[in-house]
């Protein structure tokens, strides 16, 4: 497991009432970070979790907030970083599949304008958004940015078409901040592969085998995975404008 002294650090993770989201925010926290907690204002996981960790005697806070909003999202960011105090770690995870089942990539008509404008406006335009934001803070203390991309914007099948071209922009969004932050804000991403999350969890056993089966590592992806992934990537501070897979060898068998 990787460890890190983050005292006196401060980091703000999107779209992190459940799922990776949460698991990074336990995960920096529990490195001794002052971590904000962002959530969907009506999403009462948010409060709830926050509350939870902090009864744990974890330093966390909530930053209610959508970054799909075209005004909230920095509205947000800047609320949690005069919370905060300063930030040195963005973990852009807020992103949506729009869907309950993945989307035929055969169905065309199902990618409507709605369709694509929800998940471009989430997955791509608000993690710009939240890093442009950010930004002058992370330039201040020489900070970083780690994006959740998807194998499916490394080209293998995802929930949609809208969403694979979501997750492959994210990928180039990574590698354009890097270029447009250096030399002080490292930006970083993952990109993972079948994880075993509340939106995965419902999925039948034989679905999910199918994707295990195609996995060197025989199993899902584990949130912890990905966090963990996050955490080295935010503090190795020799690594830029890369996108790390982390899917149990997903499509290599």
């Amino acid at each position: 497991m990787i460890t890190s002294d983050l005292n006196g650090k401060a980091v703000l993770v999107t779209g992190a009432s459940s799922g990776i989201g949460l698991m990074a925010v336990q995960t920096f926290a529990r490195c001794g970070a002052r971590v904000a907690l962002n959530h969907l204002a009506d999403d009462a996981r948010g409060p709830g979790q926050v509350a939870r960790l902090a009864a744990q005697g974890l330093d966390v806070i909530a930053a209610p907030g959508d970054v799909s909003d075209v005004h909230g999202a920095g509205a947000m960011v800047s609320t949690a970083i005069a919370q905060l105090g300063r930030l040195d770690v963005l973990i852009n995870n807020a992103g949506t599949s729009n869907t309950v089942e993945p989307v035929p990539f055969e169905d065309l008509d199902a990618m409507t304008e709605a369709f694509w404008q929800k998940i471009l406006s989430t997955n791509l335009i608000g993690a710009f958004r939240c890093a442009r934001a950010a930004a002058p803070a992370l330039i201040a203390s020489q900070g970083a940015i780690v994006s959740t991309a998807s194998v499916a914007g490394l080209g293998r099948r995802g929930s949609s078409i809208a969403y694979g071209a979501s997750k492959a922009g994210l990928i180039n969004l990574t590698q354009s901040l890097a270029k447009a932050l250096a030399p002080r804000v490292r930006v970083n991403a993952v990109a993972p592969g079948l994880v075993n999350t509340p939106w995965t969890r419902p999925w039948s056993a034989e679905r999910k085998q199918r994707s295990i089966d195609q996995s060197l590592l025989a199993r899902m992806v584990e949130p912890e995975d990905v966090a963990q992934t996050m955490l080295f990537l935010a503090c190795q501070r020799a690594i830029t404008g890369q996108t790390v897979a982390v899917d149990c060898g997903m499509g290599q068998v």
